[in-house]
């Protein structure tokens, strides 16, 4: 490397930095500029304390290399703030949107509870109704009207076979309604304490 003075080293390293704003230059500049006297105050010569610094196009790339990772930082702290004023600012809409969500999830399971319900209802009134008919038919029967009585009883028969099967539909609507229930529950339930905890 040849030697070079002070003057000719600044002259170099102002011209490889001549892509940053000027005082950001002067600083980098007024830095090595006090680095050298320093050092030439410890004894060396002008030139012996240049070539102590090191190679202009080092310092240069190390200096541009740094100045990229500054503003790489500064791009991030921006994306990220800007990231929680379109978050505050547009609050109305997806909290709107999230009530929207859940009155539609609520209704829509209230619904389906509605019509387990109509559905147990219809049960229980196949088994009450088989009851009384055999009831009924039984009294008839007793009073000499032995052709209504056994008419009767066998609607109430009837009442009782459809009432088995009415049950057995209704447990496993009922079941396959309760896990459905359950499983949306715990994913409301995993969505918010996740967001809760991204917050914190």
């Amino acid at each position: 490397m040849r030697k070079m003075n002070k003057q000719k080293f600044l002259a170099k390293l102002r011209a490889g930095l001549s892509g940053l704003k000027q005082k950001e230059i002067k600083e980098h500049l007024a830095f090595y500029s006090e680095m050298i006297d320093d050092r030439m105050e410890e004894g060396l010569s002008e030139e012996a304390a240049v070539s102590a610094i090191g190679s202009v196009d080092d310092i240069v790339e190390q200096i541009m290399v740094d100045n990229l990772l500054d503003e790489c930082s500064k791009v991030k702290r921006v994306s990220k703030t800007l990231a929680i004023v379109l978050l505050i600012l547009g609050s109305p809409l997806w909290v709107s949107l999230l009530a929207a969500a859940f009155a539609v999830l609520l209704a829509a399971m209230i619904t389906i509870w509605s019509v387990i319900l109509s559905l147990w209802s219809g049960f229980a009134a196949l088994a009450a109704s088989s009851l009384v008919c055999m009831a009924a038919g039984s009294v008839f029967a007793c009073y000499g009207n032995g052709a209504a009585g056994l008419a009767t009883i066998g609607a109430g028969l009837v009442c009782a076979g459809l009432s088995v099967f009415a049950f057995c539909g209704c447990r496993a609507v009922t079941g396959g309604s309760w896990l459905f229930t359950k499983k949306v529950a715990g994913s409301m339930k995993k969505y918010f304490f996740s967001r809760k905890g991204d917050v914190q």
